[in-house]
């Protein structure tokens, strides 16, 4: 998939507010952008770092611009518009590209499941052999030397859902937990305990109970360049080592 719209680049200013971002555009015109992600964003927002922003041309939006992808150092970009992940998982799934949802003729978004009155991202039904999958995407772009870190702050939603995704597996269906790898420097994708312990222990109670964990990297950039193609390309190991 492709960032929709026309796309510009420019040089971060300052991220503040959560969701806005100052950036100077290449004819030294600074501009107030749109930041889709309410995370901490750790590792995202180098000063001065390259960003590309995509351009709407909606009269009604306050903003013109929305910040999508950074390079968080030469030539490695990540895309941190958080509204981006499910529909990368979408297409890759159709596409056949996570073969291990392969076979599905029915994908559903934001169904209501759970005890804790939760919605699952993609509920996929249809297959002949195998269970309705329950799966719960998450964005990762903390990166340190080549490992991807989630989550990069402490997260009770990301917990209820591992406790919602438990409970789907030991009831016979299958649950789970699809990592958006939108960093083109990682590697391999690992929890971040040293950011939330506790969600790091109920990955792992999770994957006890067969919650399956998969991870899928976009492409992200040609040569050290962003094109605008977010498309998954291909799987990156989980570990749960310490």
């Amino acid at each position: 998939m492709k960032v929709p719209g026309p796309i510009i680049e420019g040089r971060l200013i300052r991220r503040y507010k959560r969701f806005l971002a100052d950036v100077t555009l290449p004819d030294d015109t600074e501009v107030t952008a749109h930041c889709p992600n309410t995370g901490s964003m750790l590792g995202c927002q180098p000063a001065n770092a390259r960003v590309i922003l995509s351009v709407s041309d909606n009269p009604k939006r306050k903003l013109k611009y929305t910040w999508e992808l950074v390079e968080t150092s030469p030539g490695v970009w990540a895309c941190i518009n958080t509204a981006r992940p499910n529909a990368q998982a979408r297409e890759a799934i159709a596409q056949g590209v996570v073969h291990e949802l392969a076979g599905y003729s029915r994908c559903r978004s934001e169904v209501r499941y759970g005890s804790e009155n939760s919605r699952i991202d993609l509920h996929l039904s249809g297959h002949e052999t195998r269970a309705d999958a329950w799966v719960e995407v998450k964005n990762v772009t903390l990166c340190e030397d080549g490992t991807g870190y989630f989550p990069d702050a402490v997260t009770t939603r990301g917990q209820k859902h591992l406790r919602e995704l438990i409970a789907q597996a030991e009831a016979g269906d299958r649950s789970v937990l699809l990592f958006v790898v939108n960093h083109s420097g990682i590697e391999v994708v690992k929890p971040a305990d040293q950011i939330d312990p506790a969600y790091g222990r109920l990955l792992r109670q999770a994957q006890a109970a067969g919650v399956e964990l998969l991870a899928y990297r976009a492409g992200l950039s040609g040569q050290g360049e962003p094109d605008g193609d977010l498309s998954l390309v291909g799987p990156v190991p989980v570990s749960l080592q310490d």
